[in-house]
């Protein structure tokens, strides 16, 4: 067949094939030939016979095509976007992105789903509530019946659906609806029986004739949606539970449509015609939202249906209790609240027709594309990411020739099924059933306990593989029905804990970057987590799993039973006021309360093994986080970033879907591992949706800067780089912060609920001890001797009468905001240990040190004023700078307390927490002012030499060479020497503390002797006229 011959290529999908040309070198790689690759795009790409190709061919299924900045794989399958999205992730891929690529789009059907760049959506679909009035059968009697006044046409076909709440304490036989004609009692009814604590079976019944019961749906006291379908045509007929088909056949009534006359009755047999009515026919429960048409529904409009929003076509009865007569006993009727699945909720697709992205039903089924790769452009460093992820989709090929496959085989032949796929982009997955996922997870989790040696890395790749297929149950079982739930959650857990061990460390390098890393097992646990949730009840609210390095808790929490502290969840071996907890606060459960919620599902998980450690995405070789510490930045040399804690989560689910609440957690590592370095521990947590930043650094090492990895690439690409589906995810810090630490334990705080961890960042020492401590001494006694010169200088500007003048007003307050600021710093360290009193020494001294700053501008402003502007008139200039030297800081201190007082103060003394933006309340006025007062010291120093000059030719009109440099020298070193502490500009040596110690011996003793040079000039005289 011929193929396209502008930009595609297409793979056979056989292993190590993936390149199929007649130019390609032996033996070579895609990482291996980036040049040949680059002229092989420029030069263009013919198809394998040779013969270029007017028109495309359609793709075939399973065929992979390779396009400029990807490699996909045509399916063939019409899924939902949700089961099309969840096909791909089962093997590592991602639903193409849009806009596909220009010459692929002319060989695609109409349309295809695509994925979203921003955020892959991972959730179930949405539901909306929707209020509505029941009918309550309660105990099992003849005289509780609801009968439609309206008699009912000839039927040829029809779909009857209902949502329904069965009473679990009436495991009887009994009728849900019944329609009888003239003549034909039992024309057509569903008849339901529940088994003890088990599921409730349906069977439809027409024209007298009995279909076998099916299993539909749990006997859990919860709503469940019911539909029946039946036309005579063959006899087909269907039942659906929550949107899934249960049972479904041909024969039955077939060729006789139902007369007219008929009368439908809910919640009871009909012996004869609108009666004959018995309690042993009953239903007992509650029913609503009854529906009847004239026709069969399609799968789409039965979720429409379920979504509380019915199709209008055919529609003989709508719910409505105006319409019917109901007996005396079922009076009044009960208003329920119901949350419906949102099958209106809209997806992504592209029609290559017209080239356009637009929005589809999530629930319909078209063809997709799964696609490797995220690349762009052509520059080097584009390139090398495509490089990359050739070289994954090769891998993931090149998988069926790594170790382990006598694992998947022994697996394989226990369970008589193909369990562990060799080929992990094969598409010959067939459906699992919760019963089929149980069973096949009880047999990998005893292989994998008695295999001695480690689990080879394909193996490994298969079980990931596996339990991502186990959690994709969610896509197909929206509602969990009848099946092992229970034993199903424990053998997840089971098995993903023994994949977890330290042995397999090195399988998991090496699948690391394809799968995702260990976090990736993490993610499979927790998407199955709500899904088992749904099998909670009132008499079993709680279930937990665990095993060696794992565990999953799920529990019904009604909020208003939450102890004072919040909802705690504690790890094995942790304490619920120490290490191992994460806790939900009493807060947001109050919160939770406002909204009106009164109960939800909490699910926590963990893992402890050392594996995460080692995972690919962890910043455990890159550079460092942002927010490390300001002491340690400054005295210290990054080397790494460890996962040093367990990994523990929280999740709040409600009927509508997950609920974000902040947490509090504590837990415990160990620094004792990094001898000699000094360790900082970081609240983190796992963001699925960032790219993983070392990426960027392997693909481009010769243009990588830590600032921004756009830097490394065209402009062109920078606008792409969004988060990748398939990225994997990194650990982030947003919205998390340290609340205290301890020698091998951290708390901390975030305001969202998902994976937290405490990240290790580990320094190297860069001073010795001894040199720190010298420094600690040398900044308090630099500090004492800087306070007392201040004080001293501000009691003689008092009581030595200096007249009054605008430089007097400015050095007085410059002289106490600086006095005041030191002597708040060298009182700081007694305040640390009351939160409140060092909120406080915290809020003072970043205002005086403002205050400081900002009169060392207002030194500045006025020394331009005399010396470059030259104007001596009084004005109104004292009013400004009242408001530039206190009323600025004032209003940044008010703004900054405002804005961020979780963050304003760090963590172990008392000043402003370098780890948020809040430090920058504090650095850039600084900033700001030692710019300005720089510029102007520039431009002083200009116009002192340039007077210099002209007074050293009207003292002597020819000057001797000497003369004029020495003075020349003088005239420029005076000023400096005189403005540079007066300006602050000495603060400018800070900048340089992390290069040596001696520029921080420097900083110290500049800083500290700062008042000495400038602030006794008032009082010896008229400073630097000199004239």
């Amino acid at each position: 067949m011929p193929q396209s011959t502008l930009a595609t290529r297409v793979i056979p999908a056989v292993p190590r094939l993936p390149l199929l040309d007649p130019e390609w070198p032996p033996g070579a790689t895609v990482s291996s030939s980036p040049s040949w690759y680059l002229n092989f795009w420029e030069a263009g790409i013919t198809s394998l016979s040779g013969t270029p190709s007017n028109s495309p061919a359609p793709l075939a299924p399973g065929e992979v095509v390779e396009t400029a900045n990807k490699v996909c794989k045509f399916s063939g399958q019409r899924l939902s976007w949700w089961q099309a999205q969840e096909s791909c992730e089962q093997r590592f891929g991602h639903l193409v992105l849009p806009p596909p690529d220009g010459v692929l789009a002319p060989r695609l059907p109409n349309p295809i789903w695509v994925g979203q760049r921003e955020s892959p959506l991972r959730r179930p679909p949405q539901r909306r509530a929707h209020t509505t009035a029941a009918l309550r059968f309660g105990e099992r009697t003849a005289d509780r019946a609801a009968r439609l006044r309206k008699p009912l046409p000839a039927l040829g076909a029809l779909t009857a659906c209902a949502h329904v709440q069965w009473d679990a304490a009436s495991p009887d036989t009994a009728a849900l609806f019944s329609l009888a004609v003239p003549a034909l009692a039992n024309a057509l009814q569903l008849r339901a029986f529940a088994e003890p604590g088990g599921a409730v079976h349906l069977a439809l019944v027409v024209r007298g004739h009995h279909a076998p019961f099916r299993a539909a749906f749990r006997a859990d006291g919860h709503w469940h949606h019911v539909c029946a379908t039946w036309e005579q045509l063959g006899g087909r007929w269907a039942l659906f539970a929550d949107g899934r088909r249960r049972a479904g056949a041909r024969g039955l009534g077939a060729g006789h449509p139902l007369p007219p006359g008929g009368v439908l009755v809910l919640g009871q047999d009909q012996d004869s015609l609108g009666g004959g009515f018995s309690a042993r026919d009953a239903f007992s429960g509650n029913l609503t939202d009854f529906h009847l048409w004239a026709r069969t529904l399609s799968p789409v409009q039965l979720n429409r249906a379920r979504s509380c929003a019915p199709p209008l076509g055919g529609l003989l009865f709508r719910w409505d209790l105006g319409a019917l007569d109901v007996t005396p006993s079922l009076l009044p009727p009960v208003w329920v609240r119901l949350f419906c699945p949102v099958p209106s909720e809209e997806c992504p697709t592209w029609d290559p027709g017209p080239r356009t992205e637009s929005p589809l039903l999530c629930l319909q089924q078209l063809p997709f594309l799964c696609c490797y790769g995220t690349g762009k452009s052509l520059s080097s460093c584009a390139l090398g990411m495509l490089m990359a992820t050739l070289e994954n989709y090769l891998r993931l090929q090149e998988a069926q020739s790594w170790s382990g496959q006598d694992v998947i085989s022994q697996v394989n032949a226990l369970a008589n099924a193909t369990v562990l796929f060799p080929d992990p982009l094969s598409e010959e997955y067939g459906d699992l059933s919760p019963a089929e996922a149980s069973s096949f997870l009880g047999i990998l989790e005893r292989v994998l306990a008695k295999e001695a040696a480690p689990l080879g890395p394909a193996a490994l790749l298969a079980v990931v593989q596996f339990l991502k297929r186990v959690a994709a149950l969610g896509a197909w079982e929206s509602e969990p029905g009848t099946g092992p739930w229970e034993q199903l959650g424990q053998a997840v857990v089971s098995v993903a804990s023994l994949v977890l061990e330290e042995p397999l460390a090195s399988a998991w390098l090496k699948v690391g970057e394809v799968v995702g890393g260990p976090m990736a097992l993490v993610a499979s646990v927790q998407r199955l987590a709500p899904l088992l949730s749904s099998v909670l009840t009132s008499e079993r609210p709680r279930m937990h799993f665990q095993h060696r390095q794992a565990g999953l808790e799920l529990q019904r929490l009604h909020l208003r039973e939450a102890g004072p502290e919040g909802s705690t969840f504690t790890m094995p071996g942790g304490h619920p006021e120490g290490p191992g907890h994460i806790c939900i606060p009493a807060g947001e459960v109050r919160r939770l309360l406002g909204k009106g919620l009164s109960g939800v599902t909490v699910i926590h998980s963990w893992f402890s093994s050392s594996v995460f450690k080692h995972m690919p995405g962890a910043p455990g070789q890159g550079p460092p986080a942002p927010d490390s510490s300001e002491e340690t930045s400054r005295m210290q040399r990054f080397l790494s970033t460890q996962v040093g804690s367990a990994i523990i989560s929280s999740d709040v689910w409600d009927e509508a879907g997950e609920v974000n609440t902040a947490v509090t957690f504590h837990l415990q590592h160990q620094v004792q591992a990094f001898p000699q370095k000094l360790v900082e521990p970081v609240c983190a947590f796992w963001n699925f949706s960032i790219r993983d930043p070392l990426l960027w650094q392997r693909l481009c090492p010769a243009c990588y800067l830590p600032l921004s990895p756009c830097q490394c690439i065209s402009r062109a690409l920078c606008s792409l780089l969004t988060p990748s589906p398939d990225s994997g995810g990194s650990w982030a810090t947003s919205g998390c912060s340290v609340t205290a630490l301890y020698r091998d334990s951290t708390a901390c705080f975030c305001n969202h609920s998902t994976n937290f961890a405490i990240l290790l960042q580990v320094y190297d020492v860069q001073r010795s001890p001894e040199d720190e401590s010298l420094l600690r001494t040398l900044s308090f006694v630099g500090c004492g001797v800087s306070f007392c010169a201040l004080a001293t200088t501000f009691l003689l500007f008092l009581a030595a009468g200096v007249p009054k003048s605008e430089r007097a007003t400015v050095h007085k307050n410059l002289t106490f905001s600086l006095a005041s600021a030191e002597g708040f710093l060298m009182a700081s360290e007694w305040a640390k240990d009351n939160e409140v009193a060092c909120v406080a020494v915290t809020a003072v001294m970043h205002l005086l040190f403002l205050v400081a700053f900002s009169w060392m501008l207002v030194e500045g402003l006025l020394l331009w004023s005399r010396v470059v502007a030259v104007s001596m008139r009084p004005g109104p200039r004292m009013r400004l700078y009242y408001a530039t030297g206190w009323g600025v800081p004032v209003v940044i201190v008010a703004i900054t307390l405002a804005t961020s007082p979780q963050d304003y103060v760090a963590t172990g003394h008392c000043w402003l927490n370098v780890h948020t933006d809040t430090i920058w309340a504090f650095v850039g006025p600084v900033l700001f002012v030692l710019t300005a007062n720089t510029c102007i010291l520039v431009r002083v120093v200009i116009v002192t030499v340039s007077s210099a000059r002209r007074r050293a030719r009207m003292l002597s009109p020819q000057p001797c060479v000497q003369q004029q440099l020495r003075i020349q020298m003088w005239a420029t070193v005076k000023p400096v020497l005189v403005l540079l502490p007066v300006l602050g500009l000495t603060w400018l040596v800070g900048v340089l503390v992390h290069l040596s110690p001696a520029w921080a011996y420097a900083a110290v003793g500049l800083n500290s002797f700062q008042v000495l040079p400038g602030h006794t000039l008032e009082l010896r005289g008229p400073g630097l006229s000199g004239d």
